[in-house]
C-alpha cells in the first residue's frame, strides 16, 4: 500500500527488480545488507519514498540507487528502471584489482627459471626458506 508517495522497502525493491522475490526482498533487508540515507534498515516495512538514498549490498558488488518514485506493479525492466536513479561506483576495472604476485596480462606462465629464482627466495612451500637456524 503507498501512503502519501511512499512504499515498503521491500516491496519497492520487488517491484525495481533488484531481486527475484518479495522474500529475498525481505530477507536481504533483515540480513542487514540495505541501508536508507546511510541507515542500516531494520525492517522490510520501513518506508521509502522519493529522494530516498539505498545503498545494497549485493553478492557481486554494493549498488547505491536514489529512489525516484514508488511502484505501482513488477512490470518490465525499462519501466522498472524509471523508478530509481544508479548513483552506484562504476566497476573495478582489471588494472585496480590485480593483486600481489600476478602477472601482467599475457605474460603467460613462469619459465623454469623463473620458478627455481622464487623457489630460492621463498623457499618450496611458498612461505619461506625451509631453513630451521
Amino acid at each position: 500500500m503507498t501512503i502519501a508517495g511512499r512504499q515498503r522497502l521491500d516491496k519497492w525493491l520487488w517491484f525495481a527488480r533488484v531481486v527475484k522475490s518479495r522474500t529475498l526482498a525481505a530477507k536481504l533487508v533483515t540480513d542487514g545488507f540495505v541501508r536508507v540515507n546511510s541507515t542500516k534498515a531494520d525492517a522490510p516495512a520501513k518506508a521509502v519514498g522519493a529522494g530516498d538514498v539505498l545503498t545494497i549490498a549485493l553478492e557481486r558488488q554494493v549498488r547505491v540507487l536514489k529512489v525516484l518514485a514508488p511502484g505501482a506493479r513488477r512490470g518490465p525492466y525499462e519501466e522498472a528502471r524509471t523508478l530509481y536513479e544508479d548513483c552506484s561506483p562504476p566497476p573495478a576495472t582489471p588494472e585496480t584489482t590485480r593483486g600481489f604476485g600476478e602477472r601482467e596480462p599475457g605474460a603467460g606462465r613462469p619459465t623454469k627459471k623463473e620458478r627455481r629464482s622464487h623457489d630460492a627466495l621463498f623457499g618450496d612451500d611458498g612461505f619461506g626458506s625451509g631453513k630451521v637456524d
